[in-house]
């Protein structure tokens, strides 16, 4: 699938990431999980941010790699796991097309499946989410972005007006 598919972008900060997964947590907070599975890597830093909000140390991780950049290729199951996922939480960033939500459901049925956020064509394959966005909508996590200087608005502007460019 192509890049030309995603219509909208949907920026995440550090901040805003913080903020979603701590309201996912007071949905999940009153159930009682071995431990957290998270689906690398998308979901390492929201399982990291669930194990601490719901105090819980054990983690392990079911290793697929589906994405390259903004293509979706064939998935690659990395590492799996041993058991059916009984009593566990699994967790992601997001279900999209649902591709890979398939493929760790086949993998951990009795896993309880969260994502904190949900695109409509994967969105029954998870137990729980807490924000849905459109199917046409790239999301741009803050672990792909970086900051970078932007020039004063008069600074550049005397430069485009002298003929220097963004030299």
């Amino acid at each position: 699938m192509s890049a030309n598919r995603y219509q909208q972008h949907f920026i995440v900060s550090w901040d805003q990431l913080h903020r979603d997964v701590r309201e996912l947590c007071h949905q999940l907070v009153e159930r009682d999980f071995k431990g957290i599975i998270a689906i690398t890597r998308g979901g390492l830093i929201p399982a990291a941010l669930i194990a601490r909000e719901l105090n819980l140390r054990l983690i392990d991780t079911v290793c697929i790699k589906s994405y390259d950049h903004m293509d979706q290729g064939g998935l690659e199951v990395m590492k799996g796991i041993d058991h059916d996922g009984d009593g566990w939480l699994l967790v992601d960033d997001l279900v999209d097309t649902g591709k890979t939500a398939r493929k760790v459901r086949e993998m951990l049925p009795k896993a309880h499946f969260a994502t904190v956020y949900a695109k409509p064509e994967g969105r029954p394959l998870v137990d729980q989410f807490l924000t849905e966005v459109g199917q046409e909508c790239w999301i741009q996590f803050p672990w792909d972005m970086g900051v970078a200087y932007v020039e004063p608005l008069a600074d550049r502007m005397r430069s485009e007006a002298s003929g220097q460019g963004d030299a």
